[in-house]
């Protein structure tokens, strides 16, 4: 019976088949871990299931980003927020709608 405990943004090997994973959420009322593979494929496993897995805590590999097709100009790029140097247009001149939430609140 397997005692690691998930942690999101680990990963791990399966023993048995050799296979790569990351685990991406943990939805604790459900009792399911998801994870993705290095191929990009998505999976859950329930909490028993993961007891019975035969894994080890893994390095993440070299190319786990290759299923996502980003070269190095998006990665460069990723974080950044990219804004127009003309900021104008139709967009511009709508206003949003204020949302009453009672006495105490008002979002504009």
């Amino acid at each position: 019976m397997n005692k690691i405990l998930p942690e999101v943004s680990v990963w791990y090997q399966e023993l048995a088949s050799g296979a790569l994973f990351e685990v991406v959420a943990i939805d604790e009322p459900n009792s399911t871990i998801e994870y993705q593979l290095v191929d990009g494929e998505l999976g859950e496993y329930d909490l028993n299931t993961w007891r019975q897995l035969t894994i080890s805590e893994a390095e993440a590999p070299e190319d786990w980003r290759t299923p996502f097709e980003l070269n190095s100009e998006d990665q460069a790029y990723s974080d950044q927020v990219f804004v127009p140097e003309n900021l104008s247009g139709a967009l511009l001149d709508i206003e949003p709608d204020s949302l009453d939430l009672g006495d105490d609140f008002q979002i504009i």
